[in-house]
């Protein structure tokens, strides 16, 4: 059963490889690939009883044969026991405790990999990979052994030398995750998530709006950009963007365009600030800049606006 987090938090850290997070933990991961799987308890005596907390720019799935512990997602904490599956994406806050040794497989991979050697709309075809509320699924015998027999073959072509080797591991990968898919994740729809309860999107509405909220106030002078909002929650730029997207059904950039519009259509009609203040206002370096963007996206010029709307025409 989940329980709430406890209070105090350490420092988190964000770990853009699975090797970076291994050799905090002492794990002599030499390689660095876009891929990995390992058995579990080849590390066993490497692993804390606790982990640190931190972030991760990878996906991964953690398959628990045997063993007792518990694993920390964002503010939850989640049971494990013997034939556990549990998947993370980018960005969540983690951590975990061992109770009584693991034994299984953990499985990691980028989107670089996904789309390099799976296919480019992943995210079409496994849309779960984007959710934000991924606990644990606790299986019995029967359910478990195929995704235990997978995780073999996986590991013995990644320790292998095929020169067809990256190609293998995708297609099993691909076997992998529509498994899971038909298992868990059969109806999951990532824009009902997100007009409900993605906590990504949440946070982004409301750092969008507190940035204009600067910008109106004086108190920022430069305009956000995709990276810089998946800065504020911790999250890779390609994977805020996907989530926000998917979630939405519109791109960051449209955000931030309705956005800027829409703040500047207010100060056009509710404020006496010349165009050339306003345009500044809105972290436009040049006024004409302001002007041919705010024309291309109302078809309007900001005095034709003001105007128009001044005269109570129509526009």
């Amino acid at each position: 059963m989940p329980s709430n987090q406890p209070a105090h938090q350490p420092e988190i850290k964000l770990y853009n490889t699975i090797s970076e997070f291994y050799h905090v933990l002492g794990i002599p991961l030499a390689q660095e690939t876009e891929f990995t799987i390992h058995a579990i308890d080849q590390f066993q005596h490497y692993y804390p009883e606790r982990s640190p907390l931190f972030r991760a720019n990878y996906y991964s799935f953690v398959i628990i044969k045997t063993g007792r512990g518990r694993y920390l997602l964002d503010s939850q904490t989640f049971e494990i026991s013997p034939s556990t599956i549990y998947f993370n994406n980018p960005g969540h806050v983690k951590g975990y405790e061992i109770i009584d040794a693991y034994q299984g497989y953990i499985i990691t991979f980028s989107e670089k990999f996904l789309k390099q050697y799976v296919h480019e709309t992943i995210f079409d075809e496994f849309p779960f990979l984007l959710a934000e509320s991924a606990p644990p699924h606790y299986l019995n015998p029967a359910e478990f052994e195929p995704f235990v027999a997978l995780c073999q073959q996986l590991l013995a072509e990644y320790l292998g030398a095929s020169p067809y080797k990256y190609k293998i591991l995708s297609n099993l990968l691909m076997v992998f995750l529509l498994k899971i898919k038909a298992m868990f994740w059969d109806h999951y729809d990532p824009q009902e998530e997100g007009n409900h309860t993605s906590a990504i999107v949440i946070d982004f509405k409301k750092n969008l709006e507190a940035h204009f909220r600067s910008l109106v106030a004086g108190t920022a002078d430069q305009l956000l950009q995709v990276q810089d909002f998946a800065q504020l929650q911790g999250l890779h730029p390609n994977y805020f963007s996907t989530v926000i997207k998917r979630k939405t059904g519109k791109t960051v950039n449209t955000w931030i365009t309705e956005k800027t519009i829409a703040e500047a259509q207010a100060l056009l009609l509710q404020s006496s600030q010349s165009i050339k203040e306003i345009a500044f206002q809105l972290a436009f370096p040049e006024p004409t800049h302001f002007s041919r963007f705010f024309k291309k996206h109302t078809g309007l010029t900001p005095g034709a606006f003001r105007r128009a709307h001044r005269l109570g025409l129509p526009t």
